[in-house]
């Protein structure tokens, strides 16, 4: 049984159950949802029985049992007192859930709910706060206070920064260990800076390729260490390698718009591209945002009946975008309106509001791990390559991205036939004819592995079997930074054609390790004739201007 000064703790904290649900009940109210009465009283009764059984066990002292690595630090079991703190929390947290799953409301408004309500049960985590966190209690009696010192001098540095320390970015320097692979910038303007890699191998493949990474983020998550580099596994593979390094764009860029990225963004590299490889067809891939924006430099060029492509490569990328997943939280006529009206005719979106956006698909992972180990515990985070690239903001203009905003993630034109218009162009994404090899991540919460599949419907529609899906395991990012030579996780294939995601799954195969060597060979069938690797940089017209991984991937975002 409880000690008497125990129990005096306990009637003062149970007098604060059940949960309260008044914030969820406003959320539902809010999007104009409802709940069953029966499903809600079956929910209160389960919860109910639930909560009684806890009771039991803490008046028996007996400590119910946490499966949640929140709560795994032997701490939260050292006392009755914390282990059901933690059940109790996991408890609640279950039963808010299951509210939100049990409305009554259109999909969409369904998950705004469901989103809304997963922000408020992962901040309320007994974890996040030091009078109910033990490991962070213990640190400081361990450390005399100094951990507690440390905390607060870690949040008033972050406050400073604006963003919340993931890594240990004195540990990385741009250009040094990370985006260090060999190369030259070739060309420059106010978009991008185009990087030329210098060749590993003695003979290259006739055919370059070009890789377009998001203007959304600094294209070095594909070149981060030579050992997950995605760029240098490519030059390693004998292929010319040419980047697109975007801008960060500051006040002289607020009026630039989404043609204006096509035109003098994708279009002028491919245009570079071929003039110093003298090859009037290249390899192109692009990543995330950056393939959606190479999808519609292409479907202009297409329709001007130029031929600009050997092979196209789309990794996570979004071309049908009627199923965007968890981000559409954040996207409605109403939100856009407000952009369109603050940013949309000039002005900037802050990169540190994508951060923040981005952040919040995965709070426990990218926001509350970091609140309980750097500012409680006053803990460094350690150094880590990935999570240095993902503190690295950058902006974009207002009308490029309002534009983005409401003609592809609301509006979904980008599929329809027609419908969009850029530099005087209809855009027809099926006038796009060339090999395809399109990969999806398997647990990606940006850009669902589904929604990635529906390219190969919109790419070579009549010659489907010109397309390769390639299914790999992970989210967004760590799914595509998978190098071949770590031998990690695993993918998907399917040589036949498919109408759907769920068929093509049905007759997939797992394979172990990277799929990487999948897109290699994919690359080396459309790579035409080995000739000898080149010894400079750039031709006579563009000739180079300085080292990689030059200057524009080193703006921070202020």
């Amino acid at each position: 049984m409880l000690q008497l000064a125990d129990a005096t703790v306990w009637q003062a904290w149970l007098k604060q159950q059940p949960v309260d649900a008044a914030p969820v009940v406003a959320t539902i109210n809010e999007l104009g949802a409802s709940i069953d009465p029966a499903a809600l009283a079956q929910l209160q009764n389960d919860y109910m029985q639930q909560l009684g059984e806890l009771w039991q066990n803490v008046w028996m002292s007996k400590a119910p049992a946490v499966a949640d690595r929140r709560f795994a630090a032997p701490e939260w079991q050292a006392h009755i007192l914390h282990s059901f703190s933690a059940a109790s929390y996991l408890l609640n947290a279950r039963f808010l859930m299951a509210m939100a799953d049990a409305t009554q409301a259109a999909p969409k408004a369904k998950q705004k709910i469901r989103f809304a309500v997963q922000q408020l049960v992962d901040a309320m985590s007994p974890a996040n706060f030091l009078v109910t966190n033990p490991e962070a209690q213990q640190k400081i009696v361990e450390t005399k206070g100094e951990s507690l010192a440390k905390g607060i001098a870690n949040m008033l540095a972050d406050m400073q920064k604006g963003h919340i320390s993931q890594s240990d970015e004195k540990a990385f320097e741009v250009g040094r260990n990370v985006a260090a692979t060999e190369g030259a910038v070739v060309f420059e303007n106010e978009f991008f800076q185009l990087l030329q890699y210098k060749p590993l191998t003695k003979t290259v493949f006739e055919i370059p390729l070009l890789v377009v990474p998001p203007c959304i983020n600094k294209y070095y998550i594909l070149d981060l260490q030579p050992e997950n580099s995605l760029v240098r596994y490519a030059v390693e593979q004998g292929n010319t390698v040419f980047l697109v390094s975007w801008r960060n764009p500051d006040e002289s860029m607020a009026h630039a718009t989404w043609d204006d990225y096509i035109e003098h963004g994708v279009m002028k590299a491919i245009d570079v591209v071929q003039d110093i490889s003298g090859q009037e067809q290249i390899n192109a891939l692009g990543f995330c945002v950056g393939g959606t924006l190479l999808a519609a430099a292409l479907a202009v060029l297409y329709g001007r009946d130029e031929t600009p492509l050997s092979s196209l490569t789309l990794l996570t990328t979004f071309l049908d975008f009627s199923d965007a997943g968890v981000i559409e939280v954040f996207i409605d006529e109403a939100q856009i309106a407000l952009r369109e009206q603050s940013i949309g005719k000039g002005g900037l979106m802050p990169g540190r509001d994508f951060t923040a956006a981005f952040s919040s698909l995965r709070p426990n992972d990218l926001v509350w791990n970091y609140v309980k180990s750097n500012y409680l515990k006053g803990e460094d985070p350690p150094p880590f390559d990935l999570l240095y690239w993902n503190a690295d903001a950058t902006n974009l203009p207002g009308p490029m991205f309002c534009w983005y905003l409401r003609n592809l993630y609301l509006e979904n034109h980008l599929v329809k036939r027609n419908k969009l218009t850029v530099l005087g162009q209809k855009i027809d994404l099926s006038k796009i004819n060339a090999p395809a090899f399109i990969y999806g991540s398997r647990e990606d919460h940006i850009v669902p592995w589904r929604a990635a599949f529906e390219s190969t419907t919109l790419l070579n529609p009549k010659k489907r079997n010109r397309n390769k899906f390639v299914l790999g395991a992970s989210g967004h990012i760590a799914g595509v930074i998978n190098p071949a030579t770590k031998k990690k996780r695993s993918y998907w294939v399917n040589d036949e054609s498919a109408s759907s995601a769920e068929e093509w799954m049905q007759g997939a195969t797992e394979n172990p390790g990277s799929w990487w060597p999948e897109w290699a060979a994919f690359l080396a069938e459309n790579g035409g004739r080995q000739i000898k690797a080149p010894r400079t940089f750039g031709n006579k017209r563009y000739e180079a201007i300085e080292p990689a991984p030059g200057r524009y991937v080193k703006v921070r975002a202020e």
